[in-house]
């Protein structure tokens, strides 16, 4: 039904226009027929016939602003007749942001690169969460000959989650840990066993090893 009522509007616009025309153009011919050369009155009513049907035929020809008869604005109609909802913008999407592990401080940086001769600490976990890898840069290796020293016992302290990881024994292979001497500019590595998953991402662990301490490391 939504279809048909454009054609129909264009249909009585059409009449109107024609109608209005034939009434123009029955006034000019009915004021011709008076007309003679010795009266000059009947010429000037042939004029203003004239100028009326062009004001009409201008009138019928000019496009209406009524909202019913453009039927590109307002609100749609579905075939039951119902008003449609004008779509709403689009909202943006929010942006994720990704938690990223805070580093030890500024202070606590400088504190191991000048006491303990290392730097770059980082706390990963690691295999689905089954293991904690400490690794940490050797940058005075006389300075950080403790964290290499193979008869002190390394930990990782969890207090949050209440527990104690240890470096694990495995057969064959030893403490899965590096404790060659230290060189400078090297890397170095050790891993905690986290059977269970107690140390998640996001835990701020404690290192020790012997006299050695980190305190508030992440877990990456």
């Amino acid at each position: 039904m939504s279809s048909t009522r454009p054609d129909i509007q264009k249909t009585n616009w059409m009449s109107g226009l024609f109608s209005r025309f034939t009434i123009g153009f029955s006034v000019v011919r009915l004021e011709l027929l008076p007309v003679t050369k010795n009266n000059p009155m009947n010429w000037r009513s042939v004029f203003t016939s004239v100028l009326l049907c062009g004001a009409l035929f201008a009138q019928s020809a000019a496009p209406s602003n009524q909202p019913g008869n453009n039927p590109s604005s307002g609100p749609t109609q579905n075939k039951n007749g119902a008003v449609a909802p004008s779509a709403s913008p689009a909202k943006p999407a929010p942006v994720q942001q990704h938690y990223r592990p805070q580093r030890f401080a500024g202070r606590a940086g400088t504190y191991y690169r000048l006491v303990w001769g290392i730097d770059g600490l980082s706390v990963k976990s690691a295999e689905a969460g089954e293991v904690i890898r400490f690794t940490y840069q050797i940058l005075d290796a006389n300075k950080a000959t403790a964290l290499n020293d193979k008869k002190v016992e390394p930990s990782l302290i969890d207090e949050q989650a209440h527990v104690k990881l240890v470096v694990p024994l495995m057969d064959k292979v030893g403490k899965l840990r590096q404790s060659s001497p230290p060189e400078a500019g090297r890397t170095y590595w050790m891993l905690f066993s986290n059977k269970g998953g107690h140390v998640k991402r996001g835990d701020k662990v404690n290192i020790v090893i012997g006299k050695f301490r980190a305190d508030g490391l992440v877990v990456d």
